[in-house]
Order: structure tokens, then C-alpha cells, then sequence
């Protein structure tokens, strides 16, 4: 996962921490340093930040461990400054099943809160528990944390963990696209509150508004698609007309067919049987790193999926996803005969609701 880096394996999912996380470390510590210039503040500062995305890290968990009781595998759970993000390798299909995972993860951080009250409970030390998320003692400082997240991911908005509960419950009623598109106008609404609120009292405000708006439009977004894709076989949106490789052609063969054309993804064919797929952002760093004379045979991506041409669009988009491929070869009687990819869907898409459009005009 570029930029990432895997920090441990539960239960096997793969948990990884993003670059950009170390910059809120850095920004802790030059903050407690500013503050107080003793290094044991500055230690404890970022002892504090490490254990709360430990109990992210936890609420990832919930959502991940929730959603295989229901069949459904968790790709990988990548820590970002903004918290953890669970890739579900698909969404639950029956509106309780989403209901449970998405409570799972605000619960684990209620169920560590609980814990952390009965520990200042026995020792006697409830005195300490006056709220502050920024100052006191550490244990009942990261019980307020897990509160507070876990009534932050319960508003009703996504992406937060609320918006999918406030679907859930809106889909046991109406259809899930539907659902999904009321459960983000309130999102939407919610944001345009928050970016009110930050503008007159505080600025940070208005990242969460920005956050909340953009994740409840693509989530509106990828279930209208998903719903338009339905029931369509992959022959009808693959790409027919494409060049093929061969692992012993060398990347200045590349070059040619490039330049020629605007195919970016080529199959790597032998004897009939698909080796790999070369793409364009692999070509270009083995370009720049090995020159034209390279072999296609040793920078093509191998072991990635095959699509036959009765699959669903739906069920390959989700391919694309999990495999993080630019394209897929389209075969059937393991004969190449087609390429996948999602600037073609989305062009299919385009095309379909461009000739639904004359029509009611007509």
C-alpha cells in the first residue's frame, strides 16, 4: 500500500499506519515542547497520541471482527491523522447486519471507557475524572477520548459510523439506495452546520465539515453507481479493440503502442494464456528507473484476477478495488477476449444515462 507502512497482523488483517500519521506526532511534540520545553512532557505528549489510536485501532477492529461473523473480510485497517479506516471487502447486504457493524465500533470505544471507570473506581481515584480531553491524568483522560468518539462516530453522518447506522435503519423501510441518499443530505447538512459553527467559533470546524461533506457525497456517489451497474454483464462495458504484449517484448515496444494510440493498459500474453497486465503507472516507473531495453516480463504485474464475460460489472468493479488494478483481463474459456477497466465503466455509465436522458426527451 504505498505510503504505508504494516505495523502488525490481528486475526489476519493486515494493519498499517499512513505516512502522514507521523505528522500529527510531529505537530504533538513541537506543541508540547513549545509549551513546556522538557523532553518528559514532550514523551508523554506522544505517549498519550500512540494510545489513543491504539483504541482507534480497537474500534477498527469491532467493525472488522463484527463484519466476519457475517461472512465479509476485512481487507486491511490503515491508520490516517483523522483516525482508522476498515476496507470491508464489500458492504453487508441486509440492513441489520450493517446496523451491527456499524455499532460495533463506537461500542468498543464505550465498552474501553468502561473499563477505564471501573479501574479509576477500585483505585479510588474518581476525583480525576473532571472532563478534559487536553490536561490531567492520562487514564481518565483517555476515558473522556473514548466517549467523545464514540458520540462523534454515532452523529448521523457519513462517513462516520452514524450515517451508516442512520441507513441501516432508514433501508429496514425503503430501498438502499434510497436509504443512502437521505442518510447523506443529512450528512450534507450536517457539514454545512459545522462549517456555520467553525467559522464563528472554531476553525478546525470547518476540516470536519469539509471531511463529513466530501465522504457523505461519494458514499452517495458509489451506491448510485453500484445500483446502476446491477444486472449488467461485463461483455456489455468491456473494452474490445486493445493491443497485447509479449513478456519478451522489451519497454520501448511500449513506447510505440503509447504513442500510436491511447491504450494505457496492455495484457502480457503468451501461448493464449494472460501472464499479467502492464500498466501506466508501472510502465513509468520502470521506465524511469530501468530504461526502454527492460523486459515487459519483469515489471508487469502478475497473479492479479480474471473477469469472464458473464460475470456482473458490479462484481468486477470490486475486483478493480481489492486487486487496486488499473485493468483486468476480460476472458472466457480462459481465451482472452476483452480488457475491464473503470474509465470503461465509467464511460459505459455516461453513455447509458446520456441515451436514457433522449429518450425521455423524445
Amino acid at each position: 500500500m504505498k505510503w504505508s507502512w504494516k505495523i502488525a497482523r490481528v486475526r489476519d488483517i493486515d494493519i498499517y499506519i499512513h505516512a502522514t500519521f507521523l505528522l500529527i506526532l510531529g505537530w504533538v511534540a513541537f506543541n508540547y515542547w513549545v509549551e513546556s520545553h522538557r523532553w518528559s512532557a514532550v514523551l508523554g505528549g506522544v505517549l498519550f497520541i500512540l494510545a489513543l489510536f491504539f483504541c482507534v485501532i480497537l474500534h477498527e477492529l469491532g467493525h472488522a471482527l463484527t463484519a466476519r461473523r457475517f461472512g465479509i473480510r476485512t481487507r486491511d485497517i490503515t491508520l490516517y491523522p483523522i483516525g482508522g479506516v476498515a476496507r470491508l471487502e464489500r458492504l453487508p447486504e441486509r440492513p441489520l447486519e450493517e446496523l451491527w457493524v456499524a455499532l460495533a465500533g463506537p461500542a468498543v470505544n464505550v465498552g474501553i471507557a468502561a473499563v477505564l471507570f471501573a479501574y479509576l473506581f477500585l483505585s479510588r481515584d474518581l476525583s480525576s475524572l473532571r472532563f478534559s480531553v487536553t490536561s490531567g491524568e492520562v487514564v481518565a483522560r483517555l476515558l473522556w477520548v473514548n466517549l467523545s468518539l464514540a458520540l462523534f462516530n454515532l452523529l448521523p453522518a457519513f462517513p462516520m459510523d452514524g450515517g451508516r447506522v442512520l441507513r441501516a435503519l432508514l433501508a429496514m423501510r425503503i430501498d438502499h439506495v434510497r436509504a443512502t441518499q437521505i442518510a447523506a443530505n443529512v450528512g450534507q447538512g450536517m457539514a454545512l452546520l459545522f462549517g456555520l459553527v467553525g467559522l464563528l467559533v472554531d476553525p478546525f470546524l470547518l476540516f470536519v465539515a469539509l471531511f463529513v461533506w466530501i465522504g457523505a457525497t461519494q458514499e452517495a456517489s458509489m451506491v448510485q453507481m453500484r445500483n446502476s451497474l446491477s444486472g449488467i454483464p461485463v461483455f456489455r462495458a468491456m473494452q474490445t479493440q486493445y493491443e497485447t504484449l509479449s513478456p519478451h517484448d522489451r519497454l520501448e515496444r511500449v513506447i510505440e503502442l503509447i504513442l500510436a494510440g491511447s491504450q494505457h493498459d496492455f495484457p502480457v500474453v503468451e501461448d493464449e494464456r494472460v501472464l499479467g497486465i502492464l500498466d501506466r503507472e508501472t510502465f513509468i516507473k520502470a521506465l524511469t528507473e530501468r530504461g526502454q531495453g527492460a523486459l515487459v516480463s519483469e515489471v508487469m504485474r502478475r497473479g492479479l484476477p480474471e473477469v469472464d464475460t458473464h460475470e456482473m460489472v458490479a462484481s468486477a468493479l470490486e475486483r478493480l478495488d481489492e486487486s487496486r488494478a488499473k485493468a483486468l483481463p476480460v476472458t472466457h474459456d480462459g481465451r482472452l477476449i476483452g480488457l475491464i477497466t473503470l474509465e470503461n465503466i465509467t464511460e459505459f455509465l455516461m453513455i447509458r444515462s446520456a441515451l436514457r436522458a433522449s429518450k425521455v426527451a423524445a
